[in-house]
């Protein structure tokens, strides 16, 4: 069987810019501190001395009275000593800055799989955080299995597979030890995906993987696609293109249209998956495979961006 997860929605609204901005909020550190500043010029309106790039600059110790604007504008960038900074100058505590130095780290950086990195990095720092913070309850972590738990479970459908965690270890091309697999394991036969003959020592799958995920956090399914999605720009890198199928569109589409594409895109989706389960119950396969649908903006609306200047 192939891994079929629905995706959740994963775009919160618009932070209001007359409430105090949250750093999980953004993705690019620039928005924040745009964000940030009108925040501060809001609270301080009509006070004798309102907030002002200057006020910034000296509370981060800088001399240039403008180099916030320089950099929410993008003509400069920030350096990690210059990003703990403008930290302090926000009166963040320790645990704030670090997720606003990851912030600024991924933002800037141009290669892409160091950008990956930074993305995943800063993705399970937030987790971390929301788990903490009680925003997110930990019984949830198991409910969701990360990247190996997934493609432990297909494993079961690939011919010769043996679930020692050295085996798969090999298996997975050497992205996760031995201990990492066998925490997997121990999670899915504890959440009933696997079961374990105790005699024969033979796995056998369980429950369907997924079942009973509605529920779950959004951040934790996002941090699944993100380690799912990351394997595919590792596969770009690693595989040759005999071995890979990348392909890509650009395109424009209105409201409607884009509607009506996504539909058809879950509905190739699930009946893949359908037809693959189907297969796998008369012969085993050869090799997992991971196959990532994405379907996304990378512009925003011209009428929006309009009414935001000409209000």
């Amino acid at each position: 069987m192939g891994i079929s997860i629905e995706n959740k929605d994963l775009v919160s609204s618009p932070p209001v810019e007359c409430k105090e901005p949250q750093l999980g909020d953004y993705l690019n550190y620039r928005d924040f501190l745009r964000a940030f500043y009108l925040y501060k010029r809001e609270m301080t309106k009509g006070n004798r001395r309102q907030y002002n790039y200057s006020f910034f600059s000296a509370a981060a110790d800088i001399r240039s009275p403008n180099y916030l604007k320089m950099i929410i504008e993008g003509q400069r960038n920030l350096s990690e000593e210059m990003a703990f900074k403008f930290a302090r100058a926000m009166q963040m505590n320790k645990e704030n800055t670090d997720e606003f130095v990851l912030m600024v780290l991924y933002s800037q950086e141009t290669d892409p799989v160091l950008r990956n990195q930074y993305l995943k990095s800063l993705s399970d720092f937030r987790l971390q955080k929301a788990l903490r913070q009680g925003v997110i309850d930990r019984k949830y972590l198991d409910k969701v299995p990360n990247w190996i738990g997934w493609i432990l479970y297909s494993l079961l459908d690939q011919e010769g597979a043996q679930f020692t965690a050295s085996a798969l270890r090999q298996l997975l091309r050497n992205k996760a030890s031995e201990t990492e697999i066998q925490n997997a394991l121990n999670k899915l036969i504890d959440s009933g995906e696997f079961v374990l003959d105790a005699e024969t020592g033979e796995i056998k799958k369980g429950r369907k993987q997924g079942d009973g995920t509605d529920d779950i956090p959004v951040d934790l399914i996002r941090r699944l696609q993100t380690q799912l999605m990351s394997l595919g720009l590792e596969s770009l890198f690693q595989d040759s293109p005999m071995e890979r199928e990348f392909g890509t569109l650009t395109l424009s589409l209105t409201k409607k249209e884009f509607e009506e594409l996504r539909f058809q895109l879950r509905k190739f989706r699930k009946q893949i998956h359908k037809d693959n389960s189907i297969q796998r119950m008369n012969e085993k396969g050869e090799r997992v495979y991971q196959m990532n649908l994405q379907l996304y903006p990378v512009t925003d609306q011209s009428k929006r961006i309009a009414e935001l200047e000409n209000p």
